[in-house]
């Protein structure tokens, strides 16, 4: 199976390190891949070098000359499928397809992250209607998908993985040394780009209420985005200044999962949560918000604890509650973690998508009918 691999980001997130270890993944089961991507991208950086790059940026969502750019690789490549990672690869992958000509007989498969409706837009509306079948993170954007009028039978779930030996090799970092945080402090990490959707002003609310009855607890805050400054300006005017630290984006997070007490996910929406993956994946306890894909990671009471959206009052409730009782975080913690193992891993996520790509290709009808059915 030869795929074509589409990520126009420029920055590092959860979906640029799904796309690096589905190719690597693929790689290794001995398929060939290529990649379009961001020529000074952060996934071009981590991906190991090789001929099959294509540096390609969309200056916007309609950029014809990029799609003309994507277009010539397909005719000069010809795989069986292109997997686009994002709505903007999705955009110029389609005006690709549809340039290159009906000789090409490329499958485009879109993959869904973010449970974001689709737009009314007549070009967003097109784009998608060229998509041979959507990979959903998680049952409830699947739902959300075919609400918004995809056909069930072109949508599957694919849960995300984790690559669990890197995780398992990767070495702690003394996160009190690091950020210079007293010896006895409870460190609550949070994970994410600072942007709205990732509730972290209602998490900043929160730790005010926190450390009025623990006040040896710390919040690491970590990434950054367009709210890094109005974050901060709140921090100040809490005067929380040493108990909540915006440390910018880090390259080593799987180094400070381990050394967090408490792992906050405080999202308003959110299509699965691969922060939290990783946290659980490193044996964290965690809290996260009942929204999007998050409650088919977290099991409440079991792995962590679900709260509701946008209260802090509730984010403060649960916080607290771990804060004080080891022995349930350690619990949730070892829970987590065999959840990870048992579903959320890369080996699985690879396996998953390979056999939506040899199902699609495959078009004999009594094999996609029986595929059908398990995917329904």
């Amino acid at each position: 199976m030869f795929s074509l691999h589409v990520d126009t980001a420029k920055t590092w997130r959860g979906g640029q390190n799904q796309v690096m270890l589905t190719v690597l993944g693929l790689r290794a089961r001995g398929h060939r891949t290529a990649v379009i991507a961001h020529p000074e991208g952060e996934l071009r950086q981590r991906l190991p070098e090789g001929p099959d790059f294509f540096p390609i940026v969309p200056r916007t969502e309609i950029d014809l000359r990029a799609a003309w750019q994507v277009s010539q690789v397909l005719r000069q490549l010809a795989p069986s499928v292109v997997h686009a990672h994002d709505a903007h690869a999705v955009a110029v992958s389609a005006l690709g397809i549809s340039i290159a000509g009906s000789a090409l007989r490329t499958k485009l498969i879109a993959s869904r992250r973010v449970d974001f409706h689709i737009g009314a837009n007549i070009f967003s509306r097109w784009k998608y209607r060229q998509v041979d079948r959507f990979i959903c993170v998680s049952s409830c954007i699947r739902s959300m998908l075919i609400g918004d009028g995809i056909p069930a039978n072109k949508t599957t779930v694919v849960y995300e993985g984790i690559d669990l030996e890197k995780v398992n090799v990767t070495p702690p970092i003394d996160i009190r040394k690091e950020f210079s945080l007293p010896h006895d402090a409870l460190i609550v990490g949070n994970v994410a780009a600072l942007v709205p959707h990732k509730g972290q002003c209602y998490l900043v609310d929160a730790a005010a209420r926190v450390v009025r009855t623990i006040p040896e607890a710390r919040f690491l805050v970590i990434g950054d985005g367009e709210l890094a400054e109005t974050l901060q300006q709140q921090i100040e005017k809490l005067n929380l200044q040493r108990h909540v630290l915006l440390t910018g984006f880090r390259s080593d997070v799987l180094s400070l999962h381990k050394e967090f007490d408490l792992f906050v996910m405080s999202s308003l929406t959110e299509g699965l949560g691969t922060s939290v993956l990783d946290a659980m994946a490193r044996e964290r306890a965690v809290i996260a918000t009942r929204t999007g894909g998050l409650s088919e990671v977290v099991i409440n009471g079991e792995t962590g604890t679900l709260v509701p959206t946008g209260n802090p009052d509730a984010l403060a409730d649960a916080i607290i509650h771990l804060l004080k009782d080891s022995a349930r975080r350690a619990q949730y913690g070892r829970s987590g973690l065999g959840r990870v193992h048992h579903i959320f891993n890369a080996e699985r996520m690879v396996a998953e998508t390979l056999e939506v790509y040899e199902r699609l290709v495959d078009t004999h009808p009594a094999r996609d009918n029986a595929y059908q059915a398990v995917v329904d």
